[in-house]
């Protein structure tokens, strides 16, 4: 099909079914998390969205998208943490895609779209018709091929972890885990006491969902009376094993509990053939104390991180949040801020 009946029927890009998502996906060679069935229906109980995985396949290779539907007005976003536009093979049909998604979007009805770019994959360069690309502060991705991983830690992340092993703290690996409560009462207590958004207190649904289809690592570290102070969820199969969550205790805070916690998943995922531990970025992508705080175990430049931002519908986008062009630049959709 060509590109000027793909724009007009969007009739090559497929809605792939829920069951042949996953097979669809290792007959391409993708096991990266972020793009697997579980996760991105996890994360649709989180926007009460509907999760859908886009194909479109050409001679030379294939384009895959998962994304979340929202209605009521539709719109598209990307699953919590990162996504993107997937070319796959020596020649993916990336052009067809663009062409394709727009006209698809026109047949859904969808207003807009929210992307936030997969770093690892670069997925920023696959062109899309309409987007407009922001960058943000960087994400960072530690290595794991090297053998002392503490060694290449800032001297400052090495101190507290020898804190915490000298004051008697213990790390321990599950993976996966029997249960989250203990991770998801450590976690909560934690959003409460830093005043975290509403969104990040999760619901039982997607902790239920999480466990239920997404393959994850645990490390929780306790004191001496075996109390958990610290720990965190990694997930995801090799080659890229993703931090996904993490929480302290008050009376893990200056222990270097969450440090020994960090070391011990990488030090977990080198083991088990993981290359890299992609510890994302600061809060909302800024260029802020958690982003130094996690290049503070893997030195050196920050990957490239974006996000991309569509309006497919002008007529109905205006008249739910008025006129885009301000809002490129804030809040997107900004229809979506009273939600």
């Amino acid at each position: 099909m060509n590109r000027i009946l793909a724009a007009v029927t969007g009739a090559s890009l497929n809605e792939v079914e829920g069951s042949a998502w996953d097979d669809l996906l290792d007959r391409l060679g993708v096991s990266d998390l972020y793009y697997r069935r579980g996760f991105v229906e996890a994360s649709a109980a989180l926007v009460a969205s509907r999760p859908v995985l886009l194909h479109l396949s050409g001679a030379g290779g294939d384009v895959v998208f998962p994304c979340l539907v929202r209605a009521d007005p539709v719109d598209v976003v990307t699953s919590y943490g990162y996504g993107g536009p997937l070319p796959l093979g020596a020649d993916p049909p990336v052009a067809e895609f663009a062409d394709a998604y727009v006209a698809w979007c026109a047949r859904r009805g969808v207003v807009s779209s929210f992307v936030v770019h997969h770093p690892l994959f670069a997925t920023q360069r696959v062109p899309m018709r309409g987007f407009r690309v922001q960058p943000l502060a960087g994400t960072v991705a530690w290595p794991l091929d090297e053998p002392d991983l503490l060694g290449v830690m800032h001297k400052h992340h090495r101190r507290q972890v020898r804190r915490a092993e000298g004051a008697g703290l213990v790390a321990t690996v599950r993976a996966p885990p029997e249960d989250l409560s203990e991770f998801v009462a450590l976690y909560d207590d934690a959003m409460v006491r830093l005043g975290a958004a509403d969104f990040h207190r999760f619901n039982d649904d997607y902790w239920q969902a999480l466990a239920a289809a997404v393959t994850l690592v645990q490390v929780v570290v306790r004191g001496g009376d075996g109390e958990a102070v610290a720990a965190v969820l990694g997930a995801g199969e090799p080659p890229w094993l993703h931090y996904h969550l993490g929480a302290a205790a008050q009376a893990g805070r200056g222990t270097g509990a969450s440090h020994l916690a960090l070391y011990t998943l990488a030090r977990w995922g080198r083991d088990h053939g993981y290359a890299q531990l992609h510890l994302g970025g600061g809060v909302g992508g800024r260029d802020d104390d958690l982003l130094v705080y996690k290049q503070r175990f893997a030195p050196g430049e920050p990957l490239a991180s974006c996000i991309g931002k569509a309006v497919h519908d002008l007529p109905a986008y205006t008249a739910l949040a008025g006129p885009p062009s301000a809002d490129y630049e804030g809040f997107f959709p900004a229809y979506r801020r009273s939600y």
